[in-house]
């Protein structure tokens, strides 16, 4: 007994830090993707996200979520860790949507509600102590691993939300076409994207929950494998297609298409054979490089691709465990609909209320000159010369 909770404890504070290797993966692909002028501002973003997120979730959202601290399998402040470790990338996903535009305070304001209240909701309705048990809208049954709804789709939900109400880049859509706004730095976007991949490890093989006799072991090394299997499929995926079609490969949107199928194995990774996730993950790579020029067709201007990326593939994943495992499609239908409902639905409210005190949008002044000097009061490369 003691010997199992000394093991699955170390392996939930081992994934939890995997986890935290998302924080600066945020951060660099971020970075990377934004226009020098903005990139301090994202990258302090990132950094409050973290503090504060993970704060609010302490004080007040994990007891929402989970109705108490209490746990036999493992050290209950390894099993804390482990949960405030995924409680920032609902907010990461969607800061990175709405940057070069957003200003730093009300976005503060909104991670607290987040991480305090929206977030672990959306926790206690599908992993935890379940406010909705017995009802018609009881969502508890969705098999959701480790959040491809919960976690992603959350996020996402709140950033479509944000879109709404912030609007696009000064510049992004003129005479009815699409401004292409290039990346400043792809070796941050490459290094962002990888540190995501790997925590991706953490974030999937630790949601097993436990690591401590064969059954488990062999459980989370199937889970990572078909975590990583996902996340290469999407990326050969979005080369081939890129090649055919533009006979040029787009490392940016290969990297979108590896992190495609990385969210769409998250709901099933542990439930699969180690073939399925290929055509998941292919499929994710897909769906993003059709959902892109969708959304800029919607005017709805996402930097970074969040929407495409989590969005959809959120939805794609939750119903794919229904069509490759012996899960019901209607209770994982049900469940992706109660959460976009209440996430969006809560986020949109929230955002307004925040806003019609602490504008979210940046004047058009102030994005041409760029967020760096005017939220933060430096650059991340004063030598260079600012471009519009």
């Amino acid at each position: 007994m003691d010997l199992s909770y000394v093991i699955d404890t170390f392996f939930a504070l081992f994934a939890m830090t995997l986890i935290i290797f998302m924080v600066p993966g945020f951060a660099m692909l971020e970075a990377g993707l934004v226009r020098t002028k903005n990139v301090s501002a994202v990258l302090m973003t990132n950094t409050m996200i973290y503090a504060v997120a993970s704060m609010a979730f302490l004080l007040v959202g994990y007891t929402l979520a989970f109705g108490s601290w209490g746990n036999d399998s493992m050290s209950k402040w390894a099993a804390f860790l482990f949960q405030m470790a995924f409680v920032g990338k609902t907010v990461n996903i969607m800061s990175g949507g709405v940057s070069e535009r957003t200003k730093i305070f009300p976005l503060t304001i909104f991670t607290i509600v987040m991480a305090a209240i929206i977030y672990p909701i959306v926790v206690n309705l599908t992993w935890g102590a379940n406010l909705l048990n017995g009802t018609f809208l009881d969502i508890s049954g969705m098999h959701d691993l480790a959040g491809s709804t919960v976690i992603h789709s959350t996020g996402a939900w709140a950033l479509l939300a944000a879109i709404l109400v912030i609007g696009p880049r000064k510049g992004r859509y003129k005479n009815g076409k699409v401004k292409v706004i290039p990346a400043s730095n792809i070796p941050l976007v490459t290094l962002g994207a990888f540190l995501l991949w790997i925590g991706w490890f953490g974030f999937n093989g630790g949601s097993v929950g436990s690591i401590s006799t064969k059954e488990a072991a062999d459980s989370v090394a199937l889970t990572i494998m078909n975590t990583n299997t996902a996340g290469l499929a999407g990326a050969i995926m979005a080369m081939i297609v890129l090649y055919i079609r533009y006979k040029k490969l787009d490392i940016t949107m290969i990297l979108n298409g590896a992190l495609g199928g990385l969210v769409a194995i998250t709901a099933g990774a542990d439930l699969f054979d180690i073939y399925t996730p290929i055509l998941i993950g292919a499929i994710g790579a897909l769906l993003v490089m059709l959902a892109v020029p969708f959304f800029d067709r919607l005017r709805i201007d996402d930097p970074v691709g969040a929407l495409s990326v989590h969005l959809v593939n959120g939805v794609w994943g939750t119903i794919a465990v229904a069509l490759f495992a012996d899960v019901s499609l209607w209770v994982q239908i049900k469940g992706i609909l109660v959460v976009a409902l209440f996430a969006f639905v809560s986020s949109y409210v929230v955002i307004r209320i925040i806003n019609a005190f602490a504008p979210f949008r940046a004047s058009d002044d102030e994005q041409l000159e760029g967020l760096d000097y005017i939220e933060c009061g430096m650059e991340s490369y004063p030598e260079f010369k600012q471009s519009i």
